[in-house]
């Protein structure tokens, strides 16, 4: 119960700090895109204001040996870039430009976007569902 708690705390104020820097507004985040047209810089300091304290947590929990609640921390990945991390990495991105939304954000605005923040996230969930039998595909074509 206590990790469910955790878990939804976090989660809620995920989803008001999205909400309350713009991160939800699909028109803000493509002004920040459109850095050859009318650039919207102030969600560089939302993404200054995540990577900064993520970066002292990590400091801090490379001495720990144990996450606060008692598990294991995760493997940290690999440096290397493959194929994998180039395409999701392209298609992220290509999803971002192109709707205005990421996972987070689309979630946090499904009070208030309607029809259109369902459609976003139902074609979300079907990329999910869809993306193991990609990436498999994917693999075996890197492999030839």
């Amino acid at each position: 119960m206590n990790r469910c708690l955790w878990a939804a705390l976090s989660g809620a104020m995920f989803g008001i700090g999205l909400t309350l820097s713009g991160m939800t507004d699909p028109l803000k985040v493509q002004g920040w895109l459109d850095v050859f047209g009318d650039w919207d810089p102030t969600l560089a300091f939302v993404m200054g204001g995540a990577i900064l304290p993520m970066a002292v947590a990590w400091r801090l929990a490379a001495r720990r040996s144990k996450a606060a609640l008692g598990s294991d921390f995760p493997a940290a990945p690999g440096p290397q870039v493959g194929h994998n991390l180039v395409i999701g990495s392209v298609l992220f991105g290509a999803g971002w430009g192109l709707v205005g939304l990421c996972p987070g954000p689309a979630l946090a605005s499904l009070s208030w976007s309607g029809a259109y923040g369902l459609l976003f996230l139902m074609a979300m969930l079907a990329g999910m569902f869809a993306a193991p039998g990609v990436r498999l595909w994917i693999d075996r074509m890197a492999a030839k």
